[in-house]
């Protein structure tokens, strides 16, 4: 993901939708490692970046999973 999600934008899915892009950045992050790996990343930082992103999304996905219960 080029740019760091703000929070508003994540609280403005859906839980489905939730799941459905922590999944597509965990691949993300996955093919980032490998690319790596073969062929040096210039910005090593959206690693981090792309981590921060998954877990704010997890957090809010809880929040949210909570509301409903």
């Amino acid at each position: 993901m080029e740019n760091e999600m703000k929070v508003s934008e994540v609280r403005e899915m859906s839980v489905a939708d939730l799941r459905d892009r922590i999944e597509v950045e965990k691949a993300n992050l996955d093919s980032m490692k490998i690319n790596h790996a073969i062929s040096p990343l210039e910005d090593t930082s959206k690693f981090k970046k792309t981590r921060q992103d998954i877990a704010r999304m997890i957090t809010i996905l809880a929040e949210k999973e909570k509301e409903q219960n």
